[in-house]
């Protein structure tokens, strides 16, 4: 199949030959291929300045990211296929990586296709399309999924901010199968009922699970905090790993109430207390009523969406640890992460150490924290490397 060209103006291809899959709209050469002459999500043949082809992707007029590219070269076409075959390579990853199959599926651009985030839970799929070229696919997308992986539902969870960066609606829909029934999400031998409509994201937070492993052995018979709980994961987790005591705290009703079904579900519901606060009010709460925990944990969303928001980002996250660390027994436990890609690894730890020396506080890091492995980084393109973390040893100076 033959694709209308994109040219690139000169010298503007060298990062996509080094691997990336984005073309930003001031690389395209307008002249001899005007945006304006494609519709959002048109296929493309993305072309150098000499004429030769660097390979097929899709285009969106509309965006500052005009183009990304989804296969090298011009033999394969931008169909059902294709996608079949990037499924069964990624599919083929996390089999190897779980014992059930329970995990991020696709993560975008690091299992070669850009725009597209698919979570499973058994045999109900999340699939998240966050550019013109992957919601002009979902009937695509969703022939694959049910070739490869035949799943009861399939949920297009498209309510993503991130969106409207593509002039795209948000909106929630049934792709596949029949409504009805619970959804559950697995880590280890625990189970946690999930919202595949209503919830965060696509319902589950699957980058912090070889994390939350991490604390399991520091826990036993420790008091512990666990603030933006969500649904629990973190602090149920805590508890079914013999911590004595755990506190879960989220703005949101719907997921207080869910956390309690979830530790009940589990078996540890005498616990584990659910509360709805502000995370910063509760914990200057906290602090006032000297409120003391071996273990904090802090997994807030990302506070820097934008660049320009780095500044007061990282002041954001400096504030929350120093609360957290206001809470925290002698010799505690500080486990504080960011989701927030324009936030340095050293710059959150860096915000640790400078809100310990306003304490008059010593810490040590002990261990460093990433996002999981059916979170796959891709070595040229920065952004597929977000999550970031430590647990951290709290001491008296």
């Amino acid at each position: 199949m033959e694709y209308p060209a994109l040219f690139l103006k000169r010298g503007e291809d060298a990062r996509l030959r080094a691997g990336h899959l984005w073309v930003f709209s001031n690389e395209v050469d307008v002249e001899r291929s005007p945006l304006t002459g494609f519709a959002p999500g048109d296929a493309c043949a993305i072309v150098d300045h000499r004429g030769k082809a660097i390979g097929v992707g899709y285009v969106n007029p509309n965006s500052l990211i005009a183009a990304r590219l989804v296969a090298r070269g011009l033999e394969h076409a931008l169909d059902t296929s294709l996608i079949v075959h990037r499924l069964n390579v990624a599919l083929s990853l996390r089999e190897r990586l779980y014992a059930q199959p329970y995990y991020r599926l696709v993560f975008g651009e690091a299992d070669g296709l850009p725009g597209l985030t698919v979570d499973r839970f058994g045999d109900v799929l999340v699939a998240q399309a966050t550019t013109a070229g992957m919601d002009r696919r979902k009937d695509e997308i969703r022939d694959a999924l049910v070739k490869v992986i035949k799943p009861r539902q399939l949920w297009w969870k498209n309510d993503a901010g991130i969106r409207a960066l593509e002039h795209l609606a948000e909106v929630v829909e049934l792709g596949h199968g029949e409504p009805g029934g619970e959804v559950f999400a697995r880590e280890g031998r625990l189970e946690f009922r999930i919202d595949p409509v209503g919830g965060q994201k696509t319902g589950w937070f699957y980058d912090q699970r070889e994390n939350r492993d991490q604390l399991a052995r520091l826990v036993a018979g420790k008091r512990v905090l666990d603030m933006f709980s969500y649904l629990g994961g973190w602090g149920i987790r805590a508890a079914a790993e013999g911590a004595s005591d755990v506190v879960c705290v989220d703005a949101s009703a719907a997921a207080v109430e869910t956390i309690a079904a979830n530790a009940e579900r589990n078996g540890v519901g005498e616990r584990v207390r659910a509360l709805r606060a502000d995370a910063f009010d509760h914990l200057r709460a906290l602090r006032e009523a000297r409120e003391r925990f071996d273990v904090v944990i802090l997994d807030p969303p990302a506070f820097i969406k934008r660049k320009k928001d780095a500044a007061e980002g990282r002041l954001a996250y400096r504030r929350l640890n120093e609360l957290g660390m206001q809470v925290l027994a002698r010799d505690g436990l500080l486990v504080t992460c960011s989701c927030s890609h324009h936030l340095p690894r050293a710059a959150l730890l860096d915000g640790v150490q400078q809100g310990a020396r306003h304490l008059d506080r010593q810490v040590q890091m002990l261990i460093a924290l990433q996002q999981a492995p059916d979170h796959p980084v891709h070595p040229a393109i920065a952004e597929t490397e977000y999550l970031k973390g430590f647990i951290c040893r709290v001491l008296p100076a």
